[in-house]
């Protein structure tokens, strides 16, 4: 098996699942009955996380709190800010066309309520068009939310620049960085950001642990009531296993990130390369230069992404097509296929695109993996052009 869709979600560390089984056994008592030794077992092992998830994107402690997956990190910080103290009668929020749809949808409920929003274009690479990002903030601009890195593209943003606009205007800043934290470095201080969103499942840890960076004197409703968990942000007991594991995945990933990321990287130009010299009607998609390690996305004229991604996984080899959350869209049309939001935001052409395919490595994969998706692609793609009938008119 070759697995290289890792932006969906990678395969957990085996020194984070060997810290996590404890707290399903004999460590399994509450955080908030710290009262006692197996109660106060369990809190300090949640503050040990928070340090070591701190630690990695250059927060204090008590900025981090502590969520079940990157949707719900996103839910709060958007909605969570709205109608407190330091947007209190603003009603505009500016988000990137290119954003996750928990970012999108929730944008959508919110204009359906009243609120006003505007998504800022991306060039043909995926980056954000700073001129527009500094003409739509107004002085009833809420706030601003620009996504770290892109799964679908790889493209990462250049968010101290957006920060530096954000400040200038007075002006909160969220970004969505589920994608790229444990794989490029991010420091919330020197991005300028108010909120950022991040997940463990994409660096290692464990599926339904997640955080989200509140920056010290910023004001959030919670999503909803219960207890005072989390600085009363999000009530409920704490998922002790899942919040362990995702700090065992951030101090390795702080600690090792330096050794791997080179070596993803080295793999990603690799299958580049290789990809680029088989076929004059490939193209590539996202910015080469500021992109996600090991990321590697394009389409290929006329085949269809997911005809591309079936082949490739009855070979074994398992990639995406488009984002893991999109998967399940639904054309209007049931003939038709629902173009990607994003790419059609870069500017590739319906008419000769039927999907892009995107290949995401993790620290586990290898050189010898690579050639095994080399040496089995012209197969595919001539497999699927002669099927094709738009490639052969």
């Amino acid at each position: 098996m070759v697995y290289m869709d890792n932006v969906a979600g990678t395969k957990p560390d085996k020194r984070v699942v060997d810290k996590m089984i404890p707290f399903y056994t004999e460590k399994y008592g509450n955080p908030s009955a710290h009262f006692y030794p197996l109660g106060r077992e369990a809190f300090e092992a949640v503050d040990e996380a928070r340090g070591y998830v701190a630690d990695l994107i250059g927060a204090e402690n008590d900025e981090i709190i502590f969520t079940s997956c990157g949707t719900e990190s996103n839910n709060l910080a958007l909605k969570g800010v709205l109608d407190t103290e330091k947007t209190k009668g603003k009603d505009h929020i500016v988000i990137s066309e290119i954003e996750h749809f928990s970012v999108q949808n929730v944008c959508m409920k919110l204009m359906n309520e009243g609120y006003k929003i505007t998504k800022i274009r991306v060039d043909e690479n995926g980056k954000v068009d700073m001129n527009a990002l500094e003409k739509a903030v107004t002085p009833e601009t809420a706030l601003v939310s620009v996504m770290h890195t892109n799964p679908e593209i790889g493209t990462v943003q250049d968010l101290k620049k957006v920060g530096e606009i954000c400040r200038k205007n007075e002006v909160l800043f969220h970004t969505d960085a589920v994608a790229g934290v444990g794989h490029t470095e991010v420091d919330v201080y020197e991005f300028g950001c108010d909120l950022l969103s991040l997940a463990g499942q994409n660096f290692y840890g464990p599926k339904g642990s997640a955080a989200l960076f509140v920056k010290n004197g910023v004001k959030l409703n919670p999503l909803f009531d219960g207890g005072f968990q989390e600085k009363g942000f999000r009530s409920g007991s704490e998922n002790v296993p899942a919040i362990v594991g995702l700090g065992e995945a951030a101090r390795i990933a702080k600690k090792e990130m330096g050794e791997y990321v080179p070596r993803m990287k080295k793999l990603q130009e690799k299958l580049w390369n290789g990809l680029d010299e088989m076929f004059d009607f490939i193209h590539f998609t996202g910015d080469r230069n500021d992109r996600l390690a090991g990321h590697v996305s394009f389409w290929i004229e006329y085949i269809e992404g997911e005809s591309l991604l079936l082949w490739y996984s009855l070979k074994d080899v398992y990639g995406a097509s488009g984002s893991a959350c999109s998967s399940n869209i639904q054309a209007e049309d049931e003939d038709e296929l629902e173009a990607s939001h994003v790419l059609t935001a870069v500017g590739v052409p319906n008419d000769i695109c039927a999907g892009s395919l995107t290949f995401s490595m993790s620290k586990y994969n290898t050189e010898d993996e690579v050639d095994r998706v080399l040496e089995i692609t012209p197969e595919i793609v001539n497999k699927l052009c002669e099927m094709s009938p738009y490639y052969n008119k």
